[in-house]
């Protein structure tokens, strides 16, 4: 209601509200933000003062009712304060105080009054800005001089969406550039995250010289982020989605969205979807479903640090410690706990299942209900820090491949030798040829630590961007080996791929957004399976999987038959001017 009674204000002369503000302010002593302060702390100061004042009469056996001078200043202060504070931090109560009560209800009643009637001739040359509510601007059946145009400002220098700002946002991008507010708490100051943004966006365009022409402010919804996705945003990067499939995965079909700038991999990827529905479908098994987080802690010494693995390691104390560990959730559940020693640093790698959440809060909470729980039987632990890197997250890690995190799946297909041939382009013996002297001998050569494929992260990075997961835990959900074998006297293809650390989820972080949320329901693993907690993201693991297979059999197939660069160039590249079609 702020905004619009902003905009009827500007067409009425008589009830003008920017001169009464900027007189409101001008009489002001001091700032808004120090006023608050002194009456936060005059608040909190009498209240500790009656409350300890209050608790030596009951110890005195005194009246309350008999007061002294200090304290009847104390009371009064008390209320003088909460008047304050409950005026929404004193801003509407002092200006109703120094503004004259009788125009306030006159503009009131006034905007009731006319809050149906609909301009009909505006006579400002600009439009309105897109922070202010213009839609209903109201005008008075006396005649009124025109009203001088205020100065405006392009803030989105793209000629198909410009948005125009007021004298406050103009005041605004001014003290952001000069450093006076920060750009990180303009949400919190204008309340609106798409104004933010956007003065945001043109304080940093001012302070660099830089254009962000291109960058797409408007169509997104900034307030779903606040919080939980993106600090201090200026706009949003446009990612194209594509779909492979249908993928016959354990006797269901799925559409797989796949977020990616790179030509040809959708359709390589829907290539071998094609392939593994002609061949009857791929099936797959979960094997593990667990997150990790493993803090550091460190002691006087190694005796001391002994002591708590083996404290940690007996089966005896297991169950006490997972009570304690449970508490952080209702779907949070510890399954081992294990340890590793420096000297007298020990390395502590809880794995908890999570739900259909992909886990990473819900495991730190955990873990920091057991290290509180510790500090009283071992009062010498330090800890040092909540991750120390034997999780391992977002980073390649052995531990990762060799124990698993996340989830841990096998997806496996059999592909028959005329589909090999029609479909693929090529031949059992040459797949599986390649796959040996490719995936498992040259990464082998190379040092590959869980890179025993051909490009695995690349379907991972997609699936994972289109659904809202986190794009950096590609790292350790791409590891996967991929295998080859001619069945049936060599007739037939048998392809696998073994993923130990699928990282995903279905609730929270960037799942809650419109477009991931709208891919994760195409797949049917929207948000939380309320009838088997944790069904939904293991089921995502599994399309991963399949997925993986999909796109390692095409590629494969296209390197077998020297296809690869003719697809890229077929595929990768564009003869046309993308700088026109953009615009």
């Amino acid at each position: 209601m702020e905004v619009r009674r902003r905009s009827i204000a500007a067409a009425k002369p008589v009830h003008s509200k920017t001169i009464e503000e900027e007189e409101t302010h001008a009489q002001l002593p001091l700032p808004l933000y120090i006023i608050n302060a002194l009456f936060f702390t005059l608040f909190f100061t009498v209240v500790y003062y009656l409350l300890s004042r209050w608790r030596e009469k009951i110890r005195n056996s005194t009246p309350l009712h008999v007061v002294t001078l200090s304290e009847m200043v104390a009371i009064v202060a008390f209320v003088a304060s909460c008047i304050y504070l409950l005026g929404f931090f004193g801003i509407d109560f002092v200006q109703s105080i120094l503004r004259p009560s009788a125009d306030v209800w006159a503009s009131e009643d006034l905007e009731e009054e006319d809050s149906h009637v609909i301009i009909k001739d505006d006579s400002r040359n600009l439009p309105c800005g897109q922070a202010l509510d213009c839609s209903h601007v109201m005008t008075l059946p006396q005649p009124q001089p025109p009203p001088q145009p205020l100065p405006s400002l392009i803030i989105d220098h793209d000629p198909n969406t410009l948005t125009f700002t007021t004298e406050e946002d103009e005041e605004m991008i001014k003290s952001v550039v000069d450093g006076t507010t920060p750009s990180y708490s303009l949400e919190s100051k204008l309340g609106d995250c798409r104004r933010a943004a956007a003065i945001r966006r043109e304080a940093l365009q001012r302070s660099t010289g830089k254009s962000l022409h291109g960058l797409p402010l408007e169509g997104f919804d900034y307030g779903s982020i606040l919080g939980q996705c993106c600090e201090m945003p200026v706009g949003y990067v446009q990612i194209p989605v594509g779909i492979a499939g249908p993928l016959l995965l354990d006797g269901r079909e799925y559409s797989v969205p796949m977020a990616t700038t790179e030509g040809c991999l959708v359709a390589s990827a829907n290539r071998g979807c094609k392939a593994i529905h002609l061949s009857g479908g791929a099936t797959s098994v979960l094997m593990k479903d667990g997150m990790t987080r493993a803090p550091v802690v460190r002691f006087g010494s190694a005796k001391r640090a002994a002591e708590l693995k083996l404290f940690l390691e007996n089966p005896v104390n297991f169950d006490p410690l997972s009570m304690v560990f449970n508490k952080s959730s209702r779907f949070a559940r510890l399954q081992t706990i294990k340890c590793a020693i420096a000297g007298k640093n020990l390395y502590l790698r809880f794995t908890c299942s999570t739900g259909d959440a992909m886990g990473m809060n819900m495991v730190s909470k955990g873990v920091q209900n057991v290290l509180d729980f510790l500090q009283a039987e071992f009062p010498d632990m330090d800890v040092i820090g909540i991750s120390g890197n034997f999780c391992s997250d977002k980073k390649p890690a052995a531990v990762n491949w060799i124990e698993g995190r996340g989830k841990s799946v096998v997806c496996e297909a059999i592909i028959k030798g005329d589909v090999v041939r029609k479909v693929l382009k090529t031949n059992v013996d040459a797949l599986v040829e390649l796959n040996m002297l490719k995936n498992l001998t040259g990464s082998a050569m190379a040092g590959a630590l869980g890179g025993f494929n051909a490009h695995a992260s690349n379907i991972v990075t997609a699936v994972y961007i289109a659904t809202g997961q986190d794009p950096a835990q590609n790292v350790e959900s791409s590891h996967c080996i991929t295998m080859m074998e001619a069945i049936n006297d060599g007739k037939d293809l048998h392809v696998s791929v073994t993923m130990p650390s699928i990282e995903v989820g279905t609730v929270g972080g960037g799942t809650q957004l419109a477009s991931q949320s709208a891919c994760l329901n195409l797949l049917g693993v929207k948000g939380a399976n309320k009838e088997s907690p944790g069904a939904n993201s293991r089921l995502l693991a599994t399309i991963v999987a399949g997925s993986v297979l999909a796109g390692e059999l095409s590629l494969m197939s296209a390197l077998a038959a020297g296809q690869l660069v003719k697809s890229h160039m077929k595929y990768n590249r564009s003869s046309k001017d993308v700088t026109k079609a953009s615009s």
